[in-house]
């Protein structure tokens, strides 16, 4: 799996990263209709699909309760290498380095860790949003 998908594992939001269960209209595997020919089933071979439902995490709330049972002073809020921390994932300048590149961090940021960090904070924030987790505003900007 990869780094920003135990991110969003981590934070309850795990399933994005499965390939979505196909339509309930379908056609069942080895039913589909042949190269060229339109498919028959009347009314319901035309229904589009539902839209999926995301389910929304409250990260704020979450990473504050995880901050809590710390017994010490940690800051999520800014510091990439914190936000790993509590949420169990690795922290070490080579898993950021590799959770960068997967991200797609420009390589001009990659050689300054800590423009690399502040770059990962920002844009991990903005995925988790992406994927049905809300992020506080002042977190976006």
């Amino acid at each position: 799996m990869s780094i920003f998908g135990k991110v969003l594992q981590s934070l309850g939001l795990g399933g994005k990263d499965k390939a979505p269960a196909p339509p309930a209209n379908a056609p069942a595997a080895g039913n589909a209709p042949a190269a060229g020919r339109a498919p028959t089933g009347g009314p319901a071979a035309a229904v589009a699909p539902a839209p999926v439902a995301v389910s929304v995490v409250d990260v704020e709330a979450h990473m504050e309760g995880l901050a809590a049972k710390t017994g010490h002073k940690v800051n999520w809020r800014e510091s990439i290498v914190d936000l790993l921390s509590l949420l169990g994932i690795d922290n070490s300048y080579a898993a950021r380095k590799e959770l960068a590149v997967e991200l797609g961090c420009p390589p001009a940021l990659m050689d300054d860790s800590a423009q690399m960090n502040m770059w990962l904070h920002k844009t991990v924030m903005a995925r988790i949003a992406a994927n049905g987790g809300k992020v506080p505003q002042n977190l976006l900007d």
